[in-house]
């Protein structure tokens, strides 16, 4: 049981993990963004290009309910317990999920881009390898911190 607890909390805080979870939460807060968006920005713009209806209240009744119809919106055929297809909702959600991935492919494509040229620049050389133990030593060094062997300094030369 120890062992399995052991390797169960290696699991756990590798960073992999804990990055998921933070994307996991990020995506859900992000989510709801989306979807206010799209239900108090988009759907009155597109109701109002449409003839000023709710474009959430979208439906087709496919059996009335206890009061029959027509019902003003989708509540109202829903609290007089009618069947109702919702293709307006449905609409809605593609909507979302459009802006959601038009959204993560940005996140990544700016991503990748930074990675590119993170790879592309040259890193800095700060040290050297010395000639007789290998180890390494800064560039300005004259000896070798480990095998004190005299080494010549490979530091750009100065103006006297």
């Amino acid at each position: 049981m120890a062992g399995f607890m052991k390797e169960f909390r290696d699991f756990a805080v590798k960073g992999n993990v804990v990055d998921m979870a933070v994307g996991i939460i990020i995506g859900g807060a992000f989510t709801l963004i989306v979807k206010s968006l799209v239900g108090d920005l988009l759907n009155p713009l597109i109701g109002l290009l449409i003839g000023g209806v709710d474009f959430a209240n979208f439906f087709v009744v496919l059996k009335d309910g206890a009061a029959a119809g027509p019902y003003a919106s989708l509540e109202a055929a829903k609290e007089a317990g009618a069947v109702t297809l919702n293709y307006g909702l449905f609409i809605n959600a593609i909507i979302s999920f459009a802006l959601v991935a038009m959204a993560v492919f940005f996140l990544i494509r700016q991503i990748n881009k930074l990675k590119k040229e993170a790879e592309a620049e040259p890193e800095e050389i700060t040290d050297k390898d010395c000639p007789y133990c290998l180890s390494k030593v800064p560039l300005a060094a004259t000896r070798c911190g480990h095998c004190t062997s005299e080494i010549e300094s490979l530091a750009p030369a100065t103006a006297a």
